[in-house]
């Protein structure tokens, strides 16, 4: 501790020089971080608030009691890379199922798969008899 001349020793904090505040306290006259008044009687951000929480209650939308696929996707899959007519066929009537009641949406349904199986058939058969006849072509 030093001692300046004329003005005698450095004020005392509990014990630590003036300007070195022990860990954990606060300087005299100041209330802990957090719960000083802030300017105009308002609080700091993240003082600590009375806060009154209410139960919140979500609501979902539960599965239907009998889904019915739409095959849409099976569809689209057979309309662009199997059979365009039977393809755009089997669209018409999946695109059409989602719009209908239940008891035809079944139905529209059924006629949507069987226009998709039939078209997938016809594709792949296609398929197969031109790699047939370029083998054969191509071995000559």
């Amino acid at each position: 501790m030093c001692v300046l001349q004329g003005y005698g020793s450095p004020p005392q904090y509990g014990g630590a020089p003036y300007g070195q505040q022990p860990y954990g306290q606060q300087p005299y006259g100041q209330q802990p971080y957090g719960q000083q008044p802030y300017p105009g009687g308002q609080q700091y951000p993240g003082q600590p608030v009375a806060v009154a929480v209410q139960p919140t209650v979500y609501v979902t939308q539960g599965p239907l009691a009998n889904p019915v696929n739409d095959y849409l996707g099976y569809s689209i899959f057979t309309m662009l890379c199997c059979c365009l007519p039977l393809g755009i066929a089997a669209l018409i009537y999946s695109i059409s199922d989602q719009t209908s009641a239940l008891c035809v949406s079944k139905e529209n349904s059924k006629t949507a798969r069987k226009l998709n199986h039939a078209g997938l058939g016809v594709g792949i058969g296609l398929f197969i008899l031109t790699v047939v006849y370029y083998a054969v072509i191509m071995s000559r």
